[in-house]
C-alpha cells in the first residue's frame, strides 16, 4: 500500500483495523472509492438488490454477531432505501454503521445527482449522524463512528461523504489504535446493596430481561442472578435464550402471574414499551417496586425504587454477587410453575393439529423439532411468527432474530444472509409470513450469486393476519387485508436459481426441510396454511 490514499479507501482502512469483515452495499457512483477500498484491504462485498437489504444485513450482522455492521450505499435514493433499517436499529439498539455517499461540495445547491441533505432525514433515527468533512478527517471519523456504535446504548451511526472529499487523498496513518467502546460507568456499591436488600425483603420476586442483556454481553451474569437468587425470569427482543427452555426458573407463559403479581420486578436491559404496557396493570403490579439495570434511563417511564445505570454487564455482575443465597420462595414459585404448565398444556392442541391446510403452529413446531440447537431462526412476519416466537425456545442467546419492536416487516432475507455468512456452519432458518416476503423476495438472487444457504419457511394463509383477524373482531370486518391464495413463492426462489417446493400436509413438513437443506442452495418450502388461525394475542399492538 502507498504511503497516501483517496478517503474512500482510508474509511475501508478504518473498517478493516477495526475487525470489520464484511460490507453490504449496492453499487452507485458516490461510493466507487469505497468500494474499490474495501475490495483492496480484503473485507467481503455482499452487493444486494435493494438498499434496504445492504442496510437491514448490517443490522442482521450485529444482531448475530454483536459486532458493528456496515453498510455502504449511494447518495440520495440509496440512503432514503436505508432509513427504515437506520429506525430499526435504532429501536432495538443495533449497532451498524451506514455511509452514504453525497453530492460534491463544490456544486452542493446547484442541483446535483441525488443532491440532498440526508443529515436532516436521518438525524432523529441515528445516535450520531454526520457529513465528512475532508480526506484529512476520514480515517479517524470512520474509526470514531464504529466506537459511537458500540458504546453505552449502542445505535446506528450515520456519514455521508461528498463525492469531490471522497477522491481527496491523505496520508495512511500508523495502526496505533484499538477499538475500546465505552460501557458506562461501573456501579455504585451502595445502591448495590441496597437493590441486594429489597431482594432479601420481597415475597414475590420477578425478573423482565430485555436487549441490552445481549449487546452487553450479560447474559452469563443474569443467569447467575436469577439461579443463585431463584428468581423467576421472563425475557423478550434479544434476550431470548438466557435460561433455556425448560429451565425451572423460566416463565414465559406465566409472564402475565410473574409480572402481574409481583412485589418486585428487575427490568434488567429491557424498555418498558408497549409489549411490556409501558409498565403499567395489568401487565406490572401496580404496587409493585421496580428496579432497573440498564445502561441509562431510556423508556423507563415509571418511578423505581432503585437503579443502577451504567456498565450492565459489571451492573449485574455485582448484584449476583451481593444477592447470592437468598432463600428460594417455594409457594411463589410453584404457583408459577402450575400457571405454566396450564399454558403449556393449552398449546399443545395447536401444535398436535393434522389440519390441511395447515396450523401454523403444527408448522413451527414441526420446524422447531428438525432444527439443529445451534440453528438461527429469523422471523419476519405478523402472526406467523408471533405463534414461532410463543412456541420456539432457544438453548442460549442469539439464536432468535426478528425485526424487534419497530417491527419492519420485509427485514427477514437480510437478516438471514448476514446469520449464514457470519456462522456458515450452522442452520438458518427464515419463517417468514407470505405478506413479509413479497418486500423482498428478490433477495434471494443476492443469495444464489454469493452461495448463501439461507432456507425460508413461508407460512402462506393469503392474508395479513396480524390486520385481517383484529379488524373482523373489533369491526365485525376487514379491508385490504386478503392476498392471493397460494402463490408460489417456491417458484420464484426456484426461477432465481434457488431450490423450491410447496406442501399443504404435516406430514410433508420435515421431509421437506430435509430436501431443502440437502440441496445446498437457498431454498424456499411454501407451506399452505389455514388462514382461520388465529394467533391469541393478549399484547396491544398499538
Amino acid at each position: 500500500m502507498s504511503d497516501s490514499a483517496n478517503a474512500g479507501e482510508l474509511i475501508a482502512l478504518a473498517l478493516k483495523r477495526a475487525g470489520v469483515s464484511h460490507l453490504f452495499t449496492l453499487n452507485g457512483g458516490h461510493i466507487w472509492p469505497i468500494l474499490v477500498g474495501a475490495q483492496e484491504h480484503g473485507l467481503r462485498i455482499i452487493d444486494v438488490r435493494h438498499e434496504q437489504a445492504a442496510a437491514f444485513a448490517a443490522e442482521g450482522w450485529a444482531k448475530v454477531t454483536r459486532q458493528c455492521g456496515v453498510a455502504a450505499v449511494t447518495a440520495g435514493p440509496g440512503v432514503t432505501n436505508s432509513a427504515s433499517a437506520l429506525a430499526q436499529a435504532q429501536s432495538g439498539d443495533s449497532p451498524m454503521f451506514v455511509v452514504g455517499g453525497r453530492a460534491p461540495v463544490a456544486r452542493w445547491g446547484m442541483g446535483s445527482l441525488q443532491e440532498m441533505d440526508h443529515i436532516q432525514v436521518v438525524r432523529s433515527i441515528t445516535k450520531r449522524a454526520l457529513t465528512l468533512g475532508s480526506a484529512e478527517e476520514a480515517y479517524s471519523t470512520a474509526a470514531d463512528c464504529l466506537r459511537t456504535a458500540l458504546s453505552r446504548r449502542t445505535g446506528p451511526v450515520f456519514m455521508d461523504v461528498p463525492l469531490d472529499v471522497l477522491f481527496g487523498s491523505d496520508d495512511v496513518p500508523e495502526a496505533t489504535e484499538h477499538l475500546t467502546p465505552d460501557l458506562g460507568p461501573l456501579p455504585d456499591p451502595d445502591t448495590v446493596a441496597l437493590v441486594a436488600r429489597l431482594l432479601r425483603e420481597a415475597e414475590r420476586p420477578a425478573v423482565i430481561a430485555g436487549g441490552n442483556v445481549w449487546w452487553a454481553h450479560a447474559e452469563d451474569e443474569v443467569k447467575r442472578l436469577v439461579e443463585d437468587a431463584h428468581l423467576p425470569l421472563n425475557v423478550n427482543g434479544m434476550a431470548r435464550g438466557v435460561l433455556p427452555g425448560g429451565h425451572p426458573l423460566f416463565f414465559p407463559r406465566a409472564r402475565g402471574k410473574a409480572l402481574g403479581e409481583a412485589d418486585l420486578i428487575l427490568v434488567i436491559g429491557a424498555q418498558l414499551d408497549f409489549r411490556l404496557n409501558w409498565g403499567q396493570p395489568p401487565v406490572f403490579a401496580e404496587d409493585a417496586r421496580l428496579v432497573y439495570l440498564d445502561v441509562d434511563d431510556y423508556r423507563k417511564h415509571r418511578p423505581a425504587a432503585a437503579a443502577l445505570f451504567g456498565d450492565l454487564r459489571a451492573s449485574v455482575a455485582a448484584l449476583a454477587g451481593a444477592a447470592g443465597g437468598i432463600p428460594e420462595r417455594a409457594e411463589w414459585l410453584a404457583h408459577l410453575r402450575e400457571s405454566e404448565a396450564a399454558a403449556r398444556a393449552r398449546d399443545a392442541a395447536m401444535t398436535q393439529s393434522d389440519s390441511s391446510p395447515v396450523h401454523p403452529a403444527r408448522l413451527i413446531a414441526e420446524v422447531d423439532r428438525f432444527a439443529d440447537p445451534d440453528a438461527i431462526f429469523v422471523g419476519d412476519g405478523g402472526d406467523f411468527v408471533s405463534f414461532a416466537g410463543r412456541l420456539i425456545e432457544r438453548p442460549k442467546p442469539g439464536l432468535w432474530v426478528d425485526p424487534g419492536p419497530f417491527g419492519c416487516l420485509g427485514s427477514g432475507p437480510a437478516y438471514s444472509m448476514a446469520a449464514k455468512l457470519a456462522h456458515p456452519q450452522r442452520q438458518v432458518v427464515l419463517l417468514a409470513g407470505d405478506g413479509a416476503l413479497g418486500f423482498s423476495a428478490m433477495e434471494f438472487d443476492t443469495m444464489v450469486r454469493h452461495r448463501i444457504p439461507v432456507v425460508c419457511v413461508v407460512g402462506n394463509n393469503g392474508i395479513w393476519a396480524l390486520e385481517k383477524h383484529p379488524m373482523q373482531n373489533m369491526l365485525g370486518m376487514s379491508v385490504a387485508a386478503d392476498l392471493a391464495p397460494q402463490t408460489r413463492y417456491d417458484k420464484v426462489v426456484e426461477a432465481l436459481g434457488g431450490y423450491g417446493e410447496m406442501i399443504d400436509r404435516p406430514d410433508q413438513i420435515q421431509p421437506a426441510l430435509k430436501r431443502a437443506f440437502a440441496s445446498g442452495l437457498p431454498a424456499c418450502i411454501n407451506v399452505i396454511c389455514d388462514e382461520h388461525a388465529e394467533y391469541p394475542r393478549s399484547s396491544v399492538l398499538m
